[in-house]
């Protein structure tokens, strides 16, 4: 196997593990019952996704 002419400086390690950064979660609200939401899904409290109800509730 091939192995690194010579090392890498702390300077090049250091700019190349800047992008390991975790994104904080993207969060919605629902149109209908204004609750948290992840986007592109149906809101698990109402069931409505894109002003439609897509998840049938039970009747409490």
């Amino acid at each position: 196997m091939a192995q690194p002419k010579r090392r890498w400086s702390k300077q090049r390690t250091h700019t190349k593990r800047s992008t390991w950064k975790l994104k904080e979660k993207t969060i919605a609200t629902c149109k209908h019952c204004n609750e948290p939401v992840m986007p592109h899904r149906a809101c698990p409290n109402c069931g409505y996704y894109d002003g439609k109800e897509v998840i049938k509730q039970k009747e409490n």
